[in-house]
């Protein structure tokens, strides 16, 4: 690898000065046209050579240019002592020759266990725009871990009991009348009759209490008719729930469910109590966190009930004996830093060695212009509502391109969707994202659709020449009048943009790269003709449309936008 390489020769180089250094950082120059890798290894190693970073820069080199590199063309000192290198042609040309399908992988996380918690939905609630969040974050690190060679796991840990289950049991109760048949209407009518009972829970006392009381029938299975309720209102909430991942593209592996992890966690918590890890306050069972400079929280109630802490113990150790990982990624918004900061401080203290094998990740909050919404009162914007009003979007703008409707249609959800993961993804996954619907859609830079586009584009460019039989080729010949352009130059990249990635669980490092790579490669189309049966050079232009093309459908997969056959 020319990097490896790279950075043996400078040291190599640096011996004969008698400086010797265990690590040389190389980058890509902000320019393009300052060369395709630099170090400041003169800098950095300045002291150590006591002369000034461009004496040292310059002896680097000279010794260097005795010999160089394989793949190097030439290397420069500019500024203050930056050693800047050139690579070849040949290089570049190499390089697209073995980009394929694979290309991008590496074995890098080989032997790993790996399991990724995302979505984490409430059942009898329904999946918003919250859920979109997590969801495209996940799926997004799960495909880039398993691309690092990882063997990956997906799971979704789901909210099957406690008073939002209550509250919305009492709305069905209440609405009873209008249970509908038509399985479409089944989920926005337990989004209703959660709205219907969260209000009342706090506007009317008798309903406060009739719901607290419900809870506890609930959690205990000690009255048929809520029974029946009950498993009627999770039947449809979790095929709902699969509608949705199906169209999202997310198949979990592990579904966890709190009345699995609810009796576990009171046992942990139990256990610890005479450990002193625990203890009584006011009939409830606390972690006491200000010794860690954290809060205290309730692990037990008064009622002897597990709250989502003690449960959230319980789900570490069902986790690890369904799939002994190597690591776990827990993904949720940001709101619950604190939460996890201290269930994972018990932990700890419970079982060093299970909590050191656990990350929680956090991202922001999606909001629309509107603002915020919240399901308490109903006026929630569901993950379906928001692919449909994308949807609508994307139908009125190709209403007139020549295709079925049914490929209309498919085109719709598509880039819908496409447009939402990448207005998440875009950015780092911590901060809060306003959506915007008409920036989202646009086929014309920094969106989902200009990057759906731009592969459409390409494919279209490797068809018009499959039908005039010109096939894309990397030949020496083909290089003797050619000029590496800046396509090039960005193409080998990839690799390394996923490495980043996947090392800094950071997904918007691929899309900026794709947003990237799809303006050069779109300038370059404008700029010349690829597909001419006189053109001695167009076999090459060829190959990089094609390698262009496996890039931007390896990346697009890795952040979960499927690429469509035509737009």
């Amino acid at each position: 690898m020319i990097v490896e390489e790279l950075k043996k020769a400078i040291q190599k180089a640096l011996k004969t000065m008698g400086v010797v250094v265990k690590e040389v950082e190389l980058e890509h120059p902000a320019e393009l046209s300052h060369g395709d890798f630099s170090s400041n290894i003169a800098m950095a190693s300045a002291k150590l050579a006591k002369q000034k970073p461009r004496d040292i820069a310059e002896r680097i080199v000279a010794e260097l240019q005795k010999k160089l590199p394989t793949g190097v063309e030439k290397i420069e000192v500019a500024g203050a002592g930056f050693i800047n290198f050139h690579l070849k042609k040949e290089f570049f040309a190499d390089a697209v020759k073995n980009i394929d399908a694979d290309f991008g992988k590496n074995q890098n996380l080989k032997g790993q266990k790996l399991i990724i918690e995302y979505t984490n939905t409430n059942l009898f609630k329904e999946l918003h725009i919250g859920h979109m969040m997590s969801n495209n974050v996940g799926e997004s690190l799960s495909r880039i871990s398993e691309f690092r060679g990882g063997e990956v796991k997906r799971d979704t840990y789901q909210g099957d009991v406690g008073l939002h289950v209550a509250k919305a049991i009492y709305g069905m109760v209440e609405l009873s009348a209008e249970i509908p048949e038509d399985s479409h209407l089944k989920a926005a009518f337990l989004g209703k009759a959660y709205a219907l009972g969260s209000t009342a829970y706090e506007e009317n006392k008798e309903a406060e209490v009739r719901i607290k009381e419900l809870n506890k029938v609930i959690f205990e299975k000690s009255d048929p008719e809520i029974n029946k309720l009950y498993a009627w209102g999770r039947e449809v909430s979790l095929s709902h729930f699969e509608e949705l991942y199906k169209k999202l593209g997310t198949k979990f592996d592990y579904y966890f469910f709190e009345t699995e992890t609810a009796p576990r966690g009171v046992a942990v918590v139990q256990e610890n109590l005479e450990k002193g890890i625990f203890e009584k306050s006011d009939g409830a069972i606390v972690f006491k966190g200000e010794p860690y400079g954290l809060h205290t929280r309730v692990f037990i109630t008064t009622q002897g009930l597990p709250t989502y802490e003690a449960k959230e113990l319980g789900l570490a150790y069902i986790k690890y004996e369904n799939y002994p990982f190597d690591r776990a990624v827990i993904i949720t918004a940001n709101e619950q830093n604190d939460y996890f900061k201290v269930v994972l401080k018990a932990l700890s203290l419970i079982d060093s060695p299970l909590a050191s094998r656990i990350l929680h990740l956090s991202h922001g909050m999606l909001r629309l212009p509107s603002g915020k919404m919240g399901s308490r009162k109903g006026n929630v914007i569901t993950g379906e509502g928001l692919i449909a009003q994308v949807e609508s979007l994307v139908r009125e703008k190709i209403k007139d391109r020549e295709m079925s409707e049914a490929e209309k249609e498919t085109l719709a959800e598509i880039v819908a969707i496409g447009a939402i993961k990448y207005s998440i993804l875009r950015q780092a996954i911590g901060g809060d994202i306003i959506f915007d619907f008409d920036k989202s859609i646009s086929f014309e830079g920094d969106s989902g659709p200009y990057l759906q586009y731009s592969y459409v584009r390409a494919k279209s460019v490797l068809q018009k020449a499959k039908n005039l039989d010109i096939k894309p080729f990397v030949g020496v010949k083909l290089l003797q009048n050619w000029e590496t352009t800046t396509l090039e130059k960005l193409l080998y990249r990839f690799p390394e943009v996923v490495e980043r990635a996947g090392r800094e669980l950071e997904p918007h490092y691929v899309i900026t790269f794709l947003t990237e790579l799809a303006g050069v490669f779109n300038s370059w189309y404008a700029n010349g003709k690829i597909v001419d049966a006189d053109d001695p050079a167009s076999p090459y232009k060829l190959a990089l449309t094609e390698a262009f093309a496996t890039i931007m459908k390896n990346g697009l997969w890795l952040v979960g936008i499927k690429v469509p056959e035509k737009m």
